[in-house]
């Protein structure tokens, strides 16, 4: 991988690190994307990113462990149609969000979408993103070992060919055992090392219903963080190019989560599991299939999850205590170490006592909102207000456009958040 520029917290009075020194960061970005270079370098890039390609990484980065949700999102908005009508109706406002975002990497010049938000939004909000992007990870962590303990002991029994309730007298197919003897021999060791780069070889009855099952669809078209890093990587970093491989990337996953959320809800309707391959027969081979390809899926997205969290926790760190990158490597080393380790004990510990990743995606999913909602709606207003230009009527639609994004966002995330916390309080007074 080429050394460049693209780090985390990448600025000068900051850090004032040499170019061969500290970590480098490259957040929520898929290992496909090798070169990238200054928004102001020509735009065409030799060996960049082709639009197939980006569009590739972009679904790649939407789709994930919000899919096994969403026919519980489904069942949640009240059915088919008010859940696909849900997604019809975000989907104008996901695709604008990441366009949004590529115009402002252009004007900001960087490249990572929290340097975004710091250098169009101020140093402020550009903290509150990195605290988001934290939060995010780690619950996008917790809710990928929940995954583990609902599927393992499910293709444990398919594999041994044993009924449902032979494999749940077994204290080897536990659910907290499963997650932990995984955890600990494989998702650790995948945590630790230092760069990001080791991982490439592992990789209704009311309308309010409705609401309901926003958590899910913003945790599941989720892909803005990582839009960024993505549109710089292009041959032709433009605005309309990306425009086309946002929508046609977002059109693919309109079709994958509706077909996921009718087909489950049709299946098993109203008591239709959080994730719907537990609805399904452990001994049903197909089924058995999934559950080891999402297994190995998560098992190795958990790490690059954790690297990034802890890249921006590591970056927030240095900026408060004023120290440069990588002064002392026997230092840094402890640090990389105590930061994994209580990163991975925490995730691990609620992890095992959370029963299913509705619980987790219902909070983590406001903070989804934020990122493609919120700061992109607060980086299209300010980047607007920064211009000197006539405020001609375009300028003024624009700047009304980053105010309802932001309302929407708001009000995604204090209406989710707060529904989730209800909800949590409720289940633990009736236990």
């Amino acid at each position: 991988m080429s050394q460049v520029d693209l780090v985390v917290n990448a600025e000068v009075g900051d850090w004032g690190y040499s170019e061969d020194a500290g970590e480098r960061v490259w957040l929520l970005q898929s290992p496909s994307v090798d070169s990238i270079q200054p928004t102001g370098q020509s735009q065409q890039r030799k060996g960049g990113t082709s639009s197939f390609g980006a569009v590739f990484i972009v679904v790649n980065a939407a789709l994930g462990a919000g899919l096994l949700n969403f026919p519980a999102a489904f069942n949640m908005a009240g059915g088919v149609i008010a859940g696909v009508v849900l997604q019809m109706s975000l989907l104008i406002f996901i695709i604008t969000g990441l366009v949004i975002l590529a115009y402002c990497s252009q004007v900001s010049n960087e490249s990572t979408y929290q340097e975004v938000v710091r250098a169009v939004c101020g140093k402020v909000l550009g903290v509150l993103c990195e605290i988001a992007i934290a939060v995010y990870t780690f619950g996008t962590c917790i809710a990928f070992l929940i995954i583990i303990g609902d599927q393992l002991d499910k293709l444990i029994g398919a594999v041994a060919h044993e009924s449902e309730a032979a494999v749940n007298s077994h204290w080897y197919t536990d659910r907290k055992f499963t997650i932990t003897v995984t955890s600990v021999l494989i998702i650790l060791p995948l945590s630790i090392p230092k760069e990001i780069g080791f991982q490439k070889y592992a990789s209704p009855a009311s309308w309010t219903d409705v609401f309901n099952a926003m958590p899910t669809i913003c945790f599941g078209f989720q892909c803005h963080v990582s839009s960024v890093p993505v549109f710089n990587s292009m041959k032709k970093a433009e605005l309309r190019s990306w425009g086309g491989v946002v929508t046609f990337s977002m059109i693919i996953c309109l079709f994958v989560y509706t077909g996921t959320g009718v087909c489950g809800f049709l299946s098993f309707g109203s008591i239709v599991s959080q994730d719907v391959l537990m609805s399904y027969p452990s001994n049903d081979v197909a089924v058995a299939i999934a559950r080891a390809f999402i297994i190995i899926c998560v098992v190795t997205s958990y790490p690059i999850l954790h690297f990034c969290g802890r890249a921006v926790l590591e970056g927030l760190w240095l900026r408060f205590k004023g120290e440069d990158v990588d002064t002392d490597v026997a230092r840094e080393r402890r640090r990389r170490l105590l930061q994994t380790l209580i990163w991975f004990c925490l995730t691990l510990l609620l992890a095992l006592f959370i029963p299913d990743i509705g619980r987790v995606i219902s909070l983590i999913g406001g903070l989804a909102a934020c990122f493609i909602f919120v700061f992109p709606g607060l980086c299209l207003i300010q980047a607007k207000l920064s211009e000197h230009d006539v405020r001609s009527a375009s300028w003024k639609g624009l700047v009304t456009y980053g105010v309802i994004l932001v309302t929407i966002g708001a009000f995604i995330f204090g209406q989710t958040t707060t529904n989730a916390i209800c909800q949590d309080i409720d289940h633990s007074r009736n236990l």
